[in-house]
């Protein structure tokens, strides 16, 4: 509701209850009861609406918080926003299902050790001040700062909260694979090969971000290689995607094989 309608309201009120108090008073012509309570049930569903807009108003959404791991040094963390819990004992691969936490434009994130129970400035291991967007869907990613190899970050990403468009899907591929560097992401259809598929993806550094690319939703195989190479370094399985879909991948670093050497995580966005 306007500004200038909700005085007009207001002064509207204010006169026909100054006619109701005149009327009683009998300065003017007395209305009869059933008038009377028309009257005054008229003054009371004004208040109720200007009370309404004004909630309305000032009311915030919330937003919607999960968190991506993507580190390998940070080890078991605890994640809290505005000392709210959002994530326990979680490690490199782990995407959480999402919290509703109130809008903030500067929240604060702790980052801390799976053994700490009483989070604060002092003992997280990493700090940030985020924004967090009323209404809107963010992913808190804790990554490896590749140029100094004993660092993490925490960073925010806006999530697409809003289906594909029709027949087709929306993948997002986070690259932090630091052994196998910059790859290229394949869509096999069911039927096809590699050898004769366009790469959807190509040259995804390490921490680089693909933002969400739309592809017509089939049956398929995701299949990750090294830049610029045939050589499959991680397959899917078989996926079987109707429409609408929205996925964030994630691409990180086998810990313990050497084949495959790349290990990837699938969140869903949206549906």
């Amino acid at each position: 509701m306007s500004e200038g309608l909700e005085r007009g309201m207001q002064l509207f009120m204010a006169e026909k209850m100054k006619k109701i108090w005149k009327h009683w008073n009998g300065s003017e012509r007395r209305l009869t009861l059933p008038r009377m309570v028309v009257v005054a049930v008229g003054a009371l569903a004004l208040a109720l609406t200007i009370a309404a807009c004004e909630n309305v108003a000032s009311y915030t959404q919330p937003s919607l918080v999960r968190v991506i791991d993507a580190s390998f040094i940070a080890g078991a963390v605890n994640v809290y926003v505005e000392s709210s819990e959002l994530a326990s004992n979680i490690a490199q691969g782990n995407i959480t299902a999402y919290g509703t936490l109130p809008a903030n434009s500067a929240a604060a994130v702790w980052v801390t050790a799976a053994t700490v129970s009483k989070p604060s400035a002092t003992n997280s291991l990493v700090t940030s001040d985020v924004t967090l967007a009323g209404g809107h869907q963010h992913s808190v990613l804790i990554s490896d700062n590749g140029s100094t190899p004993t660092s993490y970050t925490v960073t925010v990403l806006e999530d697409q909260q809003i289906a594909a468009a029709s027949g087709h899907s929306a993948f997002r591929f986070l690259n932090y694979a630091s052994s196998t560097r910059s790859v290229d992401v394949y869509i096999i259809p069911s039927g096809s090969t590699l050898a004769n598929t366009k790469p959807l993806i190509t040259g995804l550094t390490v921490g680089g971000t693909a933002g969400y690319t739309l592809f017509n939703s089939q049956t398929c195989t995701l299949v990750i290689t090294p830049n610029g190479s045939t050589t499959p370094k991680w397959t899917s399985s078989s996926l079987a995607l109707t429409g609408g879909e929205v996925r964030t991948v994630l691409i990180v670093n086998t810990q313990l094989t050497n084949d495959p050497p790349v290990q990837v995580f699938m969140a869903n966005d949206v549906n």
